[in-house]
C-alpha cells in the first residue's frame, strides 16, 4: 500500500501475532526491497475450518504491507500426512475452491496472491537432490522433533518414514518458492526453527519466520482442529449445524480462555475494525438491551466482568458466523467434498 512508512508496515505485520523469529532481519527487509514475498503452505488433508480465517486475514496484511503473497497448497505433504494418493487430486480441488471462496468472503479479493500446487515443482531434479543432500544432514531425532507438532505418523509403533520427509520439505519450500519470509500458526515452530538450521547446510540462506496463535476448540482443551468434528464450525455447516455447536461449546463465565472469544479477537473483530462495524449482541431490555463493541478489548472486559453473559454472547456469534459462512458456495465445496472426503 502506497505511503506506508517502514513503523506502519512492521505494525501491520506484527498484528495479532505470537511470535516473529527474526524482527531486525524483517525491518532490514523493508528497508531493502520494494516487494518481499511470503508463502504460507497448508498440507491438504482435513476440511478446512473457520480458523483458517485467521491465517487468510494475515496474509491480507502482508499485502497491504506490500508483499507478493504466495499460498503453498501442499498435496505432497498431504500425502506423506496421511491422505490417500487415489484422492490427492480431488482434496486438491477442494482446498483450492474453499481458500479462494474464504478470500473472497472476507471481501479481501486475491490481488497479488498466487496459489501454488506443492507437486507442480516438488518433483524437479534440483529439488530432490537437495532432498537427498539435506537427509544426509539430518538426523532421525531431529527430523522427528521437528514434525512432532505438525504430522499425525511420525509418533508411535506404526510411524511411516514419510512423517520424516515432510519437515525436509517444508524447509525446502521456502528457497524452491523464492520467498523471504514463511508465516505459519505456532504449531509450526518447530519446523520453522528446523529450517532456518539446515537450509544454510545447503548454502541457502535462512528465513524469517512468523507465526499467530491458534484457535482453541470450541471443546475444553486443544486447538480447533478438522480432525475432531465437535471442536471446529466447518466452511459447510448448516446455519443449524452451526448453532447447535456454538449453543454446546465450551464458553465459562467470566474465563475469556475459549475457542469463541478467540476466534473474535483473532477474526471476526479483525474483520469488523477493518471495516468500521461493531459487533452487536442482541439481549431484551430484561438483561440490559442490545450492546454494541467496536473492538475486542471491550468485549472481554465485559465479559470478565460478568456484564455480558455467555448465552448472550454465543448467540451474537452464531449470527456472526452464519453471515460469514453465508458467503460461501456450500453446494459447491459440498459437491466437491462428496470426492474429496468420501
Amino acid at each position: 500500500m502506497k505511503g506506508l512508512s517502514i513503523l506502519e508496515k512492521l505494525d501491520i505485520i506484527k498484528r495479532n501475532t505470537a511470535e516473529i523469529i527474526g524482527v531486525d532481519a524483517l525491518e532490514k527487509l523493508l528497508h531493502e526491497k520494494k516487494v518481499p514475498s511470503v508463502y504460507l503452505g497448508t498440507a491438504i488433508t482435513g476440511k478446512p475450518h473457520i480458523a483458517y480465517f485467521l491465517w487468510v486475514l494475515k496474509l491480507h496484511d502482508f499485502l497491504r504491507a506490500g508483499f507478493k503473497v504466495k499460498i503453498l497448497l501442499a498435496d505432497v505433504h498431504g500425502a506423506l500426512d496421511n491422505t490417500p494418493w487415489n484422492i490427492l487430486e480431488e482434496r486438491y480441488k477442494y482446498y483450492e475452491a474453499a481458500i479462494t471462496q474464504m478470500l473472497q468472503a472476507i471481501e479481501k479479493g486475491n490481488k497479488n496472491i498466487e496459489i501454488v500446487r506443492g507437486s507442480s515443482f516438488q518433483s524437479q531434479k534440483d529439488y530432490i537432490s537437495d532432498l537427498l543432500k539435506m537427509s544426509t544432514y539430518v538426523s532421525v531425532r531431529d527430523a522427528k522433533k521437528a514434525a512432532s507438532d505438525v504430522v499425525k505418523n511420525v509418533e508411535g509403533e506404526q510411524a511411516k518414514l514419510s512423517g520424516l520427509i515432510y519437515p525436509l520439505m517444508q524447509a525446502l519450500d521456502e528457497e524452491y518458492l523464492k520467498v523471504d519470509i514463511q508465516y505459519g500458526g505456532v504449531d509450526q515452530r518447530k519446523i520453522f526453527v528446523f529450517a532456518r538450521e539446515n537450509l544454510p547446510k545447503l548454502g541457502y540462506k535462512s528465513r524469517i519466520e512468523v507465526m499467530t496463535p491458534l484457535i482453541p476448540s470450541l471443546t475444553e482443551g486443544g486447538k480447533m482442529s478438522a480432525s475432531n468434528l465437535s471442536s471446529k464450525i466447518d466452511l459447510i455447516d448448516s446455519e443449524e449445524e452451526i448453532r447447535k455447536k456454538v449453543n454446546a461449546s465450551y464458553c465459562m463465565e467470566g474465563n475469556p480462555n475459549n475457542g469463541i472469544m478467540a476466534f473474535l479477537k483473532y477474526v471476526l473483530m479483525v474483520i469488523k475494525a477493518d471495516n468500521n462495524e461493531t459487533f452487536i449482541v442482541k439481549r431484551s431490555t430484561k438483561f440490559g438491551g442490545d450492546v454494541s463493541y467496536d473492538s475486542y478489548t471491550k468485549i472481554e472486559e465485559d465479559f470478565v466482568a460478568k456484564k455480558l453473559h455467555p448465552m448472550d454472547l454465543k448467540n451474537a456469534f452464531a449470527e456472526e458466523i452464519i453471515s460469514l459462512l453465508g458467503r460461501i458456495d456450500k453446494n459447491k465445496l459440498q459437491k466437491l467434498a462428496e470426492k474429496a472426503y468420501p
